[in-house]
């Protein structure tokens, strides 16, 4: 058995069906009544579980409009940190009706939490597993504190090289986290498929010893169906009723049909890698008669020398197998045979 965490009663690792978490983040847009639509949208498309983001703005930067804290460039390009969390934030307000609502219609509901009082604010809420965002994964001490509550912790490693990764595991622990999952991350806001670099998954599964996902910010599905074959046990997507709505992350987000097709598509890849086996199938068992063997292809009669000529490989399989036709070629017949059977060592001397 591998490595392997249990958020909320369900298995995660490279034994079980991917884990699909749908990021909220934004896509709200500031309406409570839309942030229940979107949990329902999750739940409808077969997520596992719908993550939200607990900060406020200023629990995450400063209000400031000096350059350090502008935003030059990009989706977000033009506002200060503090405008664009003032505006994607997830009202602390909401925390409870929106876990209320998750449990009542039975998805897993989980958050990312972005300083000591957010964590507390999801302890109050029984939060069942915590995810420390790629931007806070240099954030010891606020990992450390996730890890004291105990429960199952997530971290995206976008921007990480390997020794900030190694830290960051080093901390969950150092503060009391088992079950700890990591995922493979680019911090690209969208990010080409090119920048993944998935052949990263098995180096990470290898060095690090622990469960292994994919935070995915590319437009598709592609690169999350990919990385479950290099053994992705998560793949967390952001997820929006409308990717044209406006919002600070709605353009690079995936619409409802577009999450139902991951949760189906990355299962039925989990479920073709199967294990290692050469055996014969179950769907190919009524074909093994259409592979190629001996027929003859002449009536001949006893004791004659059966030549090249007399005997083909052809389908269907009912006749030796073509590897013998040189051990068949010039032995005599002990009967009659007559064209279009199968060639048989009943039929053949030894």
């Amino acid at each position: 058995m591998s490595e392997s965490i249990v958020i909320a009663g369900r298995k995660i690792g490279a034994d079980f069906a991917p884990y699909v978490i749908a990021e909220m983040s934004a896509n709200h847009n500031g309406s409570l009544e839309t942030a229940f639509k979107i949990i329902d949208q999750a739940k409808q498309a077969g997520a596992d579980a719908l993550k939200i983001q607990t900060y406020r703005p200023d629990t995450i930067t400063l209000k400031s409009d000096l350059p350090d804290f502008q935003i030059k460039g990009g989706l977000w390009g033009g506002k200060t940190l503090y405008e664009l969390y003032e505006w994607a934030h997830t009202p602390w307000e909401w925390h409870a009706p929106l876990f209320d609502y998750a449990r009542r219609i039975g998805i897993t509901i989980f958050s990312s939490p972005f300083d000591n009082t957010a964590v507390d604010l999801l302890e109050d809420l029984n939060a069942p597993a915590y995810k420390i965002a790629s931007f806070e994964a240099v954030d010891l001490p606020l990992i450390k504190y996730v890890a004291s509550t105990g429960k199952p912790m997530i971290i995206s490693t976008g921007m990480a090289d390997a020794k900030e990764i190694q830290e960051a595991i080093e901390a969950a622990r150092a503060g009391g986290c088992k079950e700890l999952a990591i995922l493979h991350c680019v911090s690209g806001y969208p990010a080409p498929a090119e920048d993944y670099n998935l052949r990263t998954i098995p180096d990470m599964i290898q060095r690090f010893g622990l469960v292994t996902g994919l935070s995915d910010h590319t437009l598709d599905n592609t690169t999350a169906i990919a990385s479950v074959a290099l053994g992705a046990s998560l793949i967390e997507k952001h997820f929006t009723l409308d990717r044209s709505g406006g919002g600070p992350d709605d353009s690079f987000s995936l619409e409802p049909k577009e999450l139902e097709a991951l949760c189906r598509d990355s299962k039925t890849a989990w479920a073709a890698l199967g294990r290692v086996d050469y055996g014969r199938k179950s769907s190919e068992q009524g074909n093994v008669q259409f592979r190629r063997s001996l027929y003859f292809v002449e009536d001949l009669k006893v004791g004659a020398v059966i030549q090249a000529s007399t005997i083909r490989s052809v389908r269907p399989g009912y006749g030796l197998a073509p590897k013998y036709l040189e051990r068949v070629v010039g032995k005599r017949l002990l009967r009659d045979v007559t064209r279009n059977t199968p060639v048989s060592w009943d039929a053949i001397e030894e």
